[in-house]
């Protein structure tokens, strides 16, 4: 029989950008499981269940309209102008953004760890375990924006705002996909590094706060000084937040440069997270 005939090759080397895309695609059916999987495992014996995907942005975004909105008064603009946007409204598109952002990280940042035991005894690629983990974050993220979506129509139908409809709406579903990317290849390069330091898992979530107060989730643009604007809007989670509201309000800060260069940090953070976590699927099972 010919090499060509069959379906799964086993070599003995292991090139540097074999990163099993083409394989991970073919078990699609597996990906479905660990999705399944990892989505009752989240809300499994809680009285609320999925009900918490709602109730957690909205006690956020209470709590960021109480804090940075009455008591700090801090500014809700990204650009000048007499916009009128409702500081709810501002503070729930950050934060449904920011969670999506940060539970795919937190989550994949422990692929190896959580899945030691299952990738010890049955061989599938281990690109499967992220990227279910982000797909089943896109589901929570998805009854999020759902409220989000239904908050926004009852203000944009009342009016009273400066809230109006955009074609700049049909960026939505590329800016999920580039948080998705961009969180991924983080997570994925914090979960092979931690595979031999595990300390460095638990700066994680001190990372992440501190990286949410570094982006403009609890204020807009306005707040940042112009002679730090520029390294400002480097930050790659930066023009996401941004065009998302833009798309939204119909108002506010778009700039195409400095959202193709995150664009590029997001599709560069991605590959790299692709061939480190290709090399230390290889071996984890010595160090973890």
């Amino acid at each position: 029989m010919e090499k060509g005939q069959f379906k799964t090759v086993i070599t003995s080397k292991h090139r540097l950008l074999d990163l099993h895309v083409r394989e991970t695609l073919h078990y699609r059916d597996l990906i479905l499981l660990f999705v399944k999987r990892d989505f009752i495992a989240l809300y499994k014996q809680t009285i609320l269940g999925p009900l918490w995907a709602v109730i957690q942005p909205l006690l956020t975004t209470v709590v960021f309209t109480f804090v940075f909105g009455n008591l700090a008064k801090l500014t809700t603009l990204d650009v000048p102008g007499d916009w009128v946007v409702p500081g709810f409204l501002f503070y729930m598109a950050g934060s449904i953004c920011w969670t999506f952002f940060a539970a795919i990280v937190e989550a994949t940042s422990n692929t190896f760890i959580r899945n030691h035991a299952t990738m010890g005894k049955v061989y599938y690629p281990r690109l499967v375990s992220p990227v279910a983990t982000a797909i089943s974050q896109l589901i929570s993220f998805g009854i999020q924006l759902g409220m989000f979506i239904v908050i926004w129509a009852v203000v944009l139908i009342r009016g009273g705002t400066s809230i109006r409809l955009s074609p700049a709406l049909l960026l939505v579903p590329l800016l999920i996909l580039q948080m998705m990317v961009l969180s991924t290849g983080f997570g994925i390069i914090i979960s092979s590094v931690t595979t031999k330091y595990r300390d460095l898992a638990k700066l994680v979530g001190f990372g992440l706060h501190l990286w949410q107060y570094a982006s403009p989730i609890a204020y807009g643009l306005l707040l940042v000084p112009a002679k730090y604007a520029t390294l400002y809007m480097l930050n790659p989670v930066t023009p996401i937040i941004t065009t998302f509201r833009y798309a939204f309000f119909g108002f506010g800060y778009f700039n195409i440069g400095f959202y193709l260069i995150s664009w590029a940090v997001s599709l560069v953070i991605f590959f790299i997270g692709l061939v480190l976590f290709s090399r230390i699927e290889r071996t984890f099972m010595d160090t973890i």
